[in-house]
């Protein structure tokens, strides 16, 4: 007999921020650290170094499209399915769910093909050819982490799914159980059996099997609130449409950073040519590894900060349902609050210990212009992180009150034509350090 979700609708905001926060920013950010584990595991082998850096900066966009995708469909219909189950229509989320498994293996294997058929035009799109060791060693960690796309998108569309059902520490232990067999395979991979940048990405590909597995499992056989029968497989224009809709500002905040390092990986191509170090062939990398750290710790942030406001959906979309306006308006205030918090605490971080953050990622096998630039770029480029934190909540409650068209409206000018727009003009007027200003203007 399936169960009911009313306790969103009367236990205190507070104990249910905890109950559904922890486990959702638990499960995004180790999502996110598939490729920064990748990138740290790299840098510190002295046979990859900065261009392994590099070239995983340039892939890193790559994995983030597909992330974009499943979250559009995962969290789409995590806010669906919560609405549905307020207004106690079992029948409509059962659909949502049931669409949301069809989209999000069928969006796989699209992309797959399309990366495997245009992998040298894409690595190029993303200033993999600023030299040819970066290049073959893009191209490489590019292939393999392609074969494992439809796993990653399928299994972190169905962690939203689960957290709908009811069951967000599933969702949460399933991406950890990935994650752990990443970081326990990268360092056998690349530094005992030498297999490089194919190393890293086999390692990640198969902790993106375990969790795809995981999420196959439940449906399966522990589906409790939204367990679809056969007929919700199949395609409904109203209830995919309104899924997609609502999920689109989580594909917003995703797709908007590869648009952004799609622009900023080419000029710092071209205005790092120009420059009196890096324009040396032996430093041309150093730019792009640089930055792509810079924007691999902000991910870190922005995965804690979304995770948080991609937690409340259930809250708020069951709430919104159910007409009670005062809850969702608590629950706004904890959590921007909550939000701005994270936002200071990577502030901090990024201004007070930049030189700490990027040993991390090998700086003790680079040379001391590596160091000097990414002191310079962390400290420049997050210098306002606390406003870049407070917008992506804002954006996402919108989306789980189901305002499907403000929510991506703003996202899409604010994350796509400035954060593209800055990326792109600034550098004509600042150079390279045009490239550090465009986040924090826009």
């Amino acid at each position: 007999m399936e169960q009911t979700n009313q306790f969103l609708g009367t236990e205190p905001v507070g104990k249910l921020m905890g109950r559904y926060v922890v486990p959702c920013v638990i499960s995004l950010l180790v999502g996110a650290l598939y490729n920064i584990v990748d990138q740290i595991f790299i840098a510190n082998a002295s046979y990859l170094g900065s261009y392994g850096n590099a070239a995983n900066t340039v892939v890193f966009p790559l994995t983030v499209v597909a992330l974009a995708i499943a979250v559009m469909v995962g969290d789409g219909c995590c806010a669906f399915v919560s609405i549905c189950l307020g207004r106690e229509d079992s029948q409509t989320a059962r659909a949502s769910v049931g669409g949301a498994v069809v989209m999000s293996l069928g969006s796989g294997l699209a992309l797959t093909i399309v990366y495997l058929l245009f992998q040298t035009q894409i690595i190029s799109l993303f200033g993999g050819t600023v030299n040819e060791e970066t290049f073959q060693c893009a191209r490489e960690y590019f292939f393999y982490i392609t074969l494992g796309i439809p796993f990653y998108m399928f299994g972190q569309a169905m962690n939203s799914v689960i957290r709908a059902d009811g069951s967000p520490r599933f969702a949460m232990a399933s991406t950890l159980a990935g994650a752990a067999v990443n970081i326990v395979l990268d360092p056998v991979f690349i530094f005992n059996f030498q297999w490089g940048m194919m190393g890293a990405a086999v390692a990640t590909v198969l902790g993106q099997i375990l969790t795809a597995a995981l999420a196959v499992w439940y449906l399966a056989l522990r589906m409790k609130t939204i367990r679809p029968a056969a007929g919700d497989f199949w395609f409904r224009r109203r209830v995919w449409g309104k899924t997609l809709l609502l999920g689109i500002t989580s594909f917003l905040s995703q797709i908007s950073l590869v648009a952004a390092m799609a622009a900023i990986n080419n000029m710092l191509r071209v205005y790092g040519a120009a420059d009196p170090i890096f324009g040396q062939a032996q430093y041309a990398q150093i730019p792009m590894a640089v930055v792509g750290i810079v924007m691999k710790f902000f991910q870190i942030i922005i995965s804690v900060v979304v995770g948080m406001a991609a937690g409340c959906i259930p809250i708020v979309g069951f709430n919104i349902g159910a007409e009670k306006q005062q809850r969702v308006k608590t629950l706004l205030t904890m959590l921007l609050l909550a939000e701005a918090t994270v936002g200071l605490v990577g502030f901090v971080l990024a201004e007070g210990f930049p030189q700490q953050l990027i040993a991390i990622f090998g700086a003790a096998n680079e040379s001391a212009c590596y160091t000097d630039f990414a002191v310079r770029a962390f400290r420049t480029y997050l210098c306002l992180m606390v406003l870049a934190c407070v917008n992506k909540a804002c954006f996402i409650f919108l989306q789980a009150m189901g305002r499907a068209a403000a929510s991506p409206a703003l996202s899409m000018v604010r994350e796509v034509v400035f954060g593209v727009g800055f990326a792109l003009l600034l550098p004509l007027f600042f150079g390279l350090d045009g490239v550090l200003y465009s986040m924090p203007v826009f």
